[in-house]
């Protein structure tokens, strides 16, 4: 084994390098701290701001877009609202137009119906006056014919209407 002597003269020794290392390496030390400073204050301020400036940009670009897509949407419930109460009032429109011409419809064939029942009671009563009319004729001619018929079936000859005309015939 090392004597003490030896141990704490290399100790010491070890001590003055370090200690000569770290007086070495301040120069060095305060340098980098100082080019630290230097990058912090001319470089990443400035793209901080820079960054923050962008991130904000974006993030009112975003929002911005946000309330245009609810604007559009809400103008795109509007329309469609619209075409709702259109298409009801049109469709309100034409079933009352509809029930228009169905009523006008049943009017007329109300009315046709009646004219052709007030048609069809004259066409009875002139009818039912002609039938009168001509009753005392029909019993005159019956009479006559039932005459004719009961001479002919005396006189034993035969009778009818077209009897005459077919003797003379031949």
């Amino acid at each position: 084994m090392l004597p003490d002597a030896l141990i704490a003269k290399l100790s010491v020794e070890i001590l003055n390098q370090l200690g000569e290392l770290f007086l070495a390496a301040v120069p060095t030390v305060l340098l980098v701290f100082l080019f630290s400073l230097f990058l912090r204050w001319s470089f990443f301020t400035p793209m901080q701001k820079v960054l923050a400036e962008r991130h904000a940009r974006a993030e009112g670009a975003r929002q911005q877009a946000e309330a245009a897509h609810a604007a559009a949407q809400e103008k795109l419930r509007t329309y469609h609202e619209a075409l709702r109460k259109a298409r009801i009032e049109i469709f309100a429109e034409q079933e009352a137009a509809r029930r228009r011409v169905l009523e006008e419809r049943q009017a007329a064939v109300q009315a046709a119906r009646l004219a052709s029942q007030r048609d069809l009671q004259a066409a009875k009563k002139s009818l039912a006056a002609e039938v009168e009319a001509e009753r005392p004729q029909l019993e005159q001619s019956s009479n006559e014919l039932a005459r004719d018929i009961a001479e002919s079936l005396l006189a034993g000859r035969p009778s009818g209407p077209n009897f005459s005309t077919l003797t003379e015939a031949r």
